[in-house]
């Protein structure tokens, strides 16, 4: 493979770290998916981590042009989909996500993608490349389809209890997501809550509600939301536990496979479906292009000292493509920086009331 100078971000050339042996299909999957980004972003370069005698046959299949942007390194292990996160922290040193992760940290690559176990991803990433200043714990984030267009949450199951601070920083950390990413130029942020009304909810959700309407910081807060408004788009940014986040969005897509299932057998039933079928087929094809899951796949482990994407551990070339295109975009968009400056405002807007009452 290509020797190239170390080096993170140019005017030309951007490097990603990939996971090659995370996810089901790995690692044939995730070498046709760097094929497919490399169509979009020829100018970007990987670092590809994983089992050599596997990887180095797969990309000769992917031709010399992606041979000449990937740069295999070997990993004997690969952490396992069941490997409890505390004990891949332990014993996968050597495996061929915490190689690619430690790329990140050592300056060697821009971002990292992997389609591996989420729990391990989450606890090596924090190990190896901290959070940012000022933020407690990292949020699973990820956009998907609504009825306005695409809404944004944060958290969906990297914290199951939350304080309002962790709140708060998610707020932060999903405004800037939804601006800089869905390219949204005011986006509106809601807190998930059992009602609509101020005075429900848990000490932590009302808090964090009071917070925000105090900010500074440009973010035009909606207060609370529910469930129901999450699909119907009533905002751009759903904040929420990763607890609650994570039941809601695999009851989200429970439903929509419930509901792909029960239009498929409509439309079989009988000879007269079939061709109400075969007339609306563009239609069809639209709706089922508009909530491909595949579209939406890469969910940013925000809050990071580090740009870490998650790429679902079942989706095939297609979906982790577009997992690479969201690092890409994160790290194109300064994404962390404008974090960082956001929450240095809060930060000392919060200070300020403590200081003055010292002095």
């Amino acid at each position: 493979m290509s020797d190239w100078p170390p080096g993170l971000v140019s005017s030309e050339r951007l490097t990603l770290s990939i996971d090659a042996m995370g996810g089901d299909g790995a690692p044939q999957m995730v070498v046709k998916g760097i094929a497919l980004a490399h169509e979009r972003h020829p100018e970007v370069h990987f670092l590809v981590f994983g089992d050599d005698s596997r990887l180095s046959p797969l990309l000769e299949q992917a031709g010399p042009a992606v041979q000449r942007v990937c740069q295999v390194h070997h990993a004997a292990d690969a952490i396992r989909n069941d490997a409890k996160p505390s004990a891949a922290l332990r014993a996968g040193r050597k495996s061929s996500m915490r190689f690619a992760i430690d790329a990140v940290a050592d300056k060697r690559a821009a971002g990292v993608v992997s389609a591996g176990n989420t729990g391990a991803l989450l606890a090596i990433a924090k190990f190896v490349l901290k959070t940012l200043p000022g933020i407690d714990r990292p949020a699973i984030s990820t956009y998907f389809p609504t009825e306005r267009g695409e809404t944004v949450m944060l958290d969906l199951g990297a914290n199951v209890e939350c304080d309002a601070d962790n709140l708060v920083q998610f707020a932060v950390m999903g405004e800037v997501f939804a601006r800089h990413v869905l390219g949204l130029k005011q986006p509106t942020i809601g807190i998930l809550n059992v009602g609509a009304e101020g005075a429900k909810g848990n000490e932590a959700v009302r808090k964090a509600s009071e917070i925000l309407q105090a900010s500074p910081l440009p973010i035009k807060f909606s207060g609370f939301v529910e469930g129901d408004d999450i699909g119907a788009g009533t905002v751009d940014v759903v904040v929420t536990d990763g607890f609650t986040g994570n039941i809601a969005l695999k009851t989200a897509e429970g439903t929509a496979r419930m509901f792909g299932v029960f239009l498929r057998e409509a439309l079989t039933k009988s000879p007269l479906t079939h061709l109400g079928a075969l007339l609306a087929r563009p239609a069809l094809t639209e709706l089922r292009m508009r909530v491909d899951p595949r579209r939406y796949n890469g969910a940013p482990f925000v809050g990071l000292n580090g740009i870490c994407i998650k790429s679902h551990g079942g989706t095939d070339e297609i979906g982790f493509a577009n997992a690479i295109d969201v690092a890409i975009d994160l790290i194109r968009r300064d994404f962390n920086e404008r974090i960082k400056e956001d929450l240095e405002r809060l930060i000392a807007f919060q200070t300020e009331p403590a200081s003055a009452a010292a002095s």
